[in-house]
């Protein structure tokens, strides 16, 4: 007889079952405090490592050769936040599940918690979406943001001051770098906060760590 396989409702259940998520009356989900800080630290750990480690990692932990990991994870869209929701879960839960029931669950887990690092002012892009951004805004800036990240949150607290300070004509977005792989592969970002800067719709420089108003308002005079 073939082995049931995992479903959504059996994941939640054991998520709320061990502590990790809370269901209100009204029946919103949100992820528990306890929870969020053991998902920061394998953030630390994996949401910023390069795309050659990430891609080891993913080799690694589900058994995939390396030679074709980089398709496999495309053809699943395995996300860096997967990745890290996974073993996260894996390391909060008392008692050992499967690994079909943990693909589950940080299935469930990428949805329930805090969508986005990236500011409400900003356009936030995907990776479906960059590329016909750029084609309408060839002079454009757009940051790399992540979640659990200190220099991102100090350049958030300056946001206005950067706003203040982009030219006329030039657009503004900005990505979540745990979600848009294709984006940080095609533009070499391994690292957030990363201000990236095109021209004519080409990347002409970027700048990685936490960039004062000032420090963009220089980048931004020798650009455009």
């Amino acid at each position: 007889m073939a082995a049931t396989q995992p479903d959504l409702e059996t994941a939640l259940d054991t998520l709320i079952a061990a502590g990790a998520v809370d269901e209100a009356p009204d029946g919103t989900l949100t992820t528990t405090e306890p929870f969020e800080k053991v998902l920061a630290l394998y953030h630390d750990v994996y949401g910023a490592v390069s795309t050659e480690e990430f891609h080891t990692t993913v080799a690694e932990l589900f058994g995939i050769d390396e030679d074709v990991v980089e398709q496999r994870i495309d053809d699943l869209d395995i996300t860096r936040a997967d990745v890290v929701a996974y073993l996260a879960a894996q390391s909060f839960l008392e008692v050992p599940v499967g690994q079909q029931l943990l693909a589950v669950m940080a299935e469930l887990l990428v949805e329930i918690t805090p969508s986005s690092p990236v500011p409400d002012e900003l356009t936030e892009l995907d990776d479906s979406s960059y590329e016909s951004f750029l084609e309408t805004n060839p002079d454009a800036v757009i940051t790399v943001w992540r979640r659990f990240c200190d220099p991102c949150d100090a350049m958030k607290a300056d946001l206005d001051d950067i706003l203040e300070r982009i030219p006329d004509g030039v657009a503004v977005a900005g990505v979540d770098g745990e979600a848009t792989d294709s984006f940080c592969r095609t533009f070499a970002v391994d690292s957030a906060p990363t201000v990236l800067c095109f021209a004519a719709g080409e990347l002409v420089e970027n700048t990685s760590g936490r960039q004062s108003a000032a420090e963009i308002g220089h980048l931004l005079d020798r650009i455009y």
